[in-house]
């Protein structure tokens, strides 16, 4: 499935279920929101997209709590879950997505290389948090977020097409 299609499949669902989704992104820099945006339409269903690259900002955008970015780090599942929280709170919106992670080509540690992303997806009943380990030999910066954005967003389309309800 191409970016347009994943995009015009997402918007189309939540436009069916009169949901709205929010995201807030560290790792993949707005390209969530980007895709999201490109089918015609997804002003309905999308208001936000924040990009936070530093942790002051995890906290005083979407209310990370500072002892859960020092106790575990921004690229941990503990802050991609308070993320993802965050931005639906901070949104409105039925579902929160977040990405955190090292991007490359720099930045990664034996604990936490590159390529690793968390993403999370939170609705109003449950935060799914994920791991990625996204092969980074040969890859770049972009496609490292790419695969990201659009795991998470697939996530997202998979867990709408799975529960025939709004009651997520």
């Amino acid at each position: 499935m191409t970016q347009l299609e994943l995009s015009m499949a997402l918007v189309a669902e939540l436009k069916k279920r009169g949901m709205k989704i929010a995201s807030v992104e560290s790792c993949t820099a707005g390209l969530i929101s980007k895709i999201i945006t490109d089918a015609p339409g997804s002003s309905e269903i999308f208001d936000l997209g924040i990009t936070t690259y530093s942790n002051k900002m995890k906290t005083k955008m979407v209310g990370v709590p500072e002892d859960i970015l020092e106790k575990h780090g921004a690229v941990s599942p503990e802050t991609a879950k308070a993320m993802a929280e965050g931005i639906r709170r901070v949104s409105g919106a039925d579902i929160g997505v977040a990405t955190t992670g090292i991007a490359g080509p720099g930045g990664g540690t034996p604990e936490k290389p590159v390529g690793l992303v968390y993403t999370a997806i939170a609705t109003e009943s449950d935060v799914k948090v994920s791991r990625l380990m996204i092969d980074h030999s040969g890859a770049d910066r972009n496609s490292i977020r790419t695969t990201a954005a659009e795991t998470v967003l697939n996530d997202v389309l998979g867990l709408l097409k799975h529960n025939h309800n709004n009651n997520l």
